[in-house]
């Protein structure tokens, strides 16, 4: 074969190649999708991440200290107000009772039976009393013997001796009533403090001892959290904590039910920011409790701090950076140009700003694709 032949051959296949990589490879490789500014409501959110908590987690403590009896719930129960969670051992104090109970009833006993003998000796005195001044009228007439008349005085005085002995019966037995009464009151008291009740409706999420376990008057035996006040106590860096307000709506996200956002709204701004990581705690309250939920569980917390209308807006994909400013890459004559956002609006999902108007074509970025770079020929 002659050579000429050969060099044709040759520039024909690099000819075919270079068309078919700039078919295949180049015009692929810079052929981008392109979109417009929509019109639309953008809000804009501080996110944080927090845990579940609750503003009231009641901790409850024994009111003396003893040995553990039964308790009567589990964690992950409900109770309510006033139900009985905990008794406790008193040791001797039924024993304490039963003896106060019984000086009382015994008091009681006594005031009657004396009362009834005060009553037998009041009619003995009647009588003596009349036995008594007919003796002194016939003693002073000089019918009746001084013997007669001194006895007869004698049994009047006796008489009157043991009434005032049961008066006196009478008032020890009342003050005897009284002390017993209120030390059964005393030890109804500290009977009562060995039960402890629900302060509130709530669920259990903690159960510290078990039955038969000692204990002091401070040993927390259960906790429980009032599910009305629960909330998600998450921390947000202090440069953008002067955007959020109470009151402001957000989303929570929980960790064990990520696809479910629940809505709640801005409870408590800590005033206080913490010296080392930055961040001020931001307590933010379910608008519906979830159900089941977790004390301590995770969550990611969306606070919308501004919301904006009728705005134009692209897709938070398309925002990128160039030397240090923020922009979109837009198609002028067939070329990328970068267009710099003014007053820039950015969302968890989309962006605007100022500058943007419904002719722009944005360049979607493509990461299979050449990088955009100012200029560069695009193909749509």
């Amino acid at each position: 074969m002659k050579s000429w032949i050969k060099y044709i051959i040759i520039v024909v296949l690099l000819l075919a190649g270079g068309a078919l990589f700039f078919k295949k490879v180049y015009i692929p490789k810079t052929t981008f999708e392109t979109i417009t500014p929509t019109t639309g409501d953008l809000s804009v959110s501080v996110r944080g991440i927090g845990n579940v908590s609750a503003k009231d987690i009641y901790n409850i403590t024994a009111q003396s200290g003893g040995k553990v009896l039964s308790i009567t719930v589990d964690e992950g129960d409900w109770v309510k107000k006033g139900d009985l969670l905990v008794s406790m051992d008193g040791v001797d104090l039924n024993a304490q009772l039963a003896g106060a109970e019984a000086s009382l009833e015994k008091a009681k006993f006594d005031i009657v039976a004396s009362r009834d003998e005060l009553k037998n000796q009041k009619s003995q005195k009647a009588l003596l009393q009349k036995t008594y001044d007919r003796y002194e009228k016939l003693n002073k007439q000089g019918y009746a013997a001084q013997s007669e008349y001194d006895k007869a005085q004698s049994d009047l005085q006796g008489i009157e001796m043991q009434m005032a002995a049961s008066l006196s019966r009478i008032n020890a037995a009342k003050a005897e009533s009284r002390r017993a009464q209120k030390s059964i009151e005393a030890l109804q008291s500290r009977v009562e403090r060995l039960k402890v009740y629900a302060p509130v409706n709530g669920y259990v999420i903690s159960k510290d001892v078990e039955v038969a376990q000692n204990v002091l008057p401070t040993t927390s035996i259960l906790k429980i959290v009032d599910p009305k006040t629960l909330w998600v106590v998450t921390k947000i860096d202090e440069r953008v904590c002067a955007e959020v307000h109470k009151g402001q709506k957000a989303q929570i996200r929980l960790h064990s039910q990520p696809d479910k956002v629940f809505k709640g709204s801005v409870k408590r701004i800590d005033a206080m920011s913490d010296a080392v990581t930055l961040e001020r705690e931001i307590d933010v309250a379910f608008e519906k409790i979830p159900e089941p939920f977790y004390i301590n569980e995770q969550a990611e917390v969306s606070i919308e701090v501004k919301h904006y209308e009728d705005v134009l807006k692209l897709p938070l994909s398309v925002l990128v950076q160039n030397g240090g400013t923020w922009g979109v890459w837009s198609v002028d004559n067939g070329h990328a140009q970068f267009v710099a956002l003014e007053d820039k609006i950015q969302s968890s999902q989309e962006v605007s700003g100022s500058n943007l108007n419904t002719s722009l074509q944005v360049i979607v970025p493509n990461p299979n694709k050449k990088p955009l770079k100012e200029g560069m020929k695009i193909h749509l």
